[in-house]
């Protein structure tokens, strides 16, 4: 181009001069600078020329119909990965390629303000008909997968409502549990109250004060799992017996039932973790005879009402006098069976009066209160109560022999 050049003689098309439109223009393609010798006329008439630089915009007159055809590309091409789609997340791929913020038709749009103002609206109306076009072959598609997807669910979740309905496998409490909640039931029913404490103890209150000398073979080792030399796990749930006296709130009619530990191999009537179930009676003028009319009790409530109990002497370091109780057999009724071993009897739990060291370790006065105590292993309610002849069975969570409780 000359610098002479006018404008009809631009061999790109119609021009635009910058501080106005001189003609209908299309898609821009360039700015020139050009000096030109402008020929106008006054108000007058009278013929005038100046030599000008003047900054123009060069428009190519086929640019329409460039545009259109690029839409259709896009459309087509949007149209085509949508019929090769076969899941939805690869629709939505195809949506944001083409669709988002990021995509094709959204380019084309951001290009709108290079063109002329009089042919955006033709150019918009042809961006939206692509995106028109676009959304409802993504619609169509949409829809057809999600039915296809929702028939083969129907399909493959379909009921034959000829089987027989799934049984709900409810499960229920266990032996022991059944067995402890027995025991209380009885116990608080004679006003006696529910009391639980620590499973790790000091040695103090587990053996010394309890009336257990520092040289007792329960304190062995081989006997008893220790911490330190000061720490233990409860071999028995009388420490908690003792923490209740040393509260000073008397009088006491407590039970205390709980995990013990003591160093056993495991076997039929033996495990190293076990239940005990403890009881203790701190008052005014108590007696042996209160012990045994309590246990009586105890005994007629849990294995029935002609059950008989018989008391035979032991020895317990912190009971004084102390005894061993049996009930008579409720199988045979005392008359002697393979379940009593043919006597007639079967031991259950131990018991005495509380000896008058522990009253006053405890700083109760055993001038003024008296007491008794008594002590039985839970399982051992639950295998005579279910007649059950291995204690493990209790242990081996096997879903065969807890469904028979």
């Amino acid at each position: 181009m000359s610098d002479a050049l006018s404008i009809s003689e631009c061999p790109y098309g119609i021009c635009i001069w910058k501080f106005g439109w001189y003609r209908g223009l299309f898609v821009p393609c360039r700015v020139i600078s050009v000096r030109d010798f402008l020929m106008h006329t006054d108000e007058q008439g009278r013929t005038l020329s100046c030599l000008m630089t003047h900054e123009f915009i060069i428009y190519r007159k086929d640019m329409v119909v460039t545009m259109k055809e690029k839409l259709e590309k896009i459309k087509a091409e949007a149209i085509r990965q949508i019929n090769m789609s076969d899941a939805l997340d690869k629709l939505n791929d195809v949506r944001v390629n083409f669709l988002g913020k990021k995509g094709e038709l959204t380019a084309v749009l951001k290009s709108m303000k290079e063109v002329a103002p009089e042919d955006r609206p033709k150019v918009g109306q042809l961006v939206n008909e692509a995106r028109e076009e676009i959304e409802r072959v993504l619609e169509e598609a949409k829809a057809g997968m999600e039915k296809k997807l929702r028939e083969a669910k129907m399909k493959a979740e379909v009921i034959d409502v000829t089987l027989p309905a799934q049984k709900n496998s409810v499960g229920h409490r266990h032996p022991n549990t059944i067995a402890l909640e027995e025991v209380e039931r009885i116990f608080i029913g004679m006003g006696y109250e529910v009391v639980e404490g620590p499973e790790i103890e000091k040695d103090y209150y587990n053996f010394e004060a309890l009336n257990i000398p520092a040289d007792h073979p329960a304190k062995d080792e081989q006997d008893t799992f220790y911490i330190n030399g000061d720490i233990l796990l409860r071999t028995q749930t009388s420490g908690v017996q003792v923490h209740e006296m040393e509260k000073g709130r008397l009088p006491i009619r407590m039970i205390a039932p709980g995990r013990v530990f003591r160093a056993d191999e495991v076997d039929a009537t033996h495990s190293p973790s076990f239940h005990q179930i403890e009881g203790l009676v701190i008052d005014k003028n108590i007696t042996f005879a209160d012990l045994k009319g309590t246990l009586a009790e105890f005994a007629k409530e849990l294995f029935g009402e002609g059950t008989k109990v018989k008391f035979r002497p032991h020895h317990f370091p912190f009971t004084e006098p102390s005894a061993e109780m049996d009930v008579s057999c409720f199988k045979c009724g005392g008359s002697g069976c393979r379940f009593c071993k043919g006597e007639g009897w079967i031991e259950i739990l131990g018991c005495g009066m509380v000896h008058p060291k522990v009253l006053k370790m405890c700083h109760i006065d055993p001038e003024e209160y008296t007491g008794f105590a008594f002590g039985v292993g839970l399982e051992r309610i639950a295998l005579l109560k279910y007649e059950i002849d291995d204690m493990r069975l209790l242990y081996e969570n096997d879903i065969r022999f807890l469904k028979q409780f």
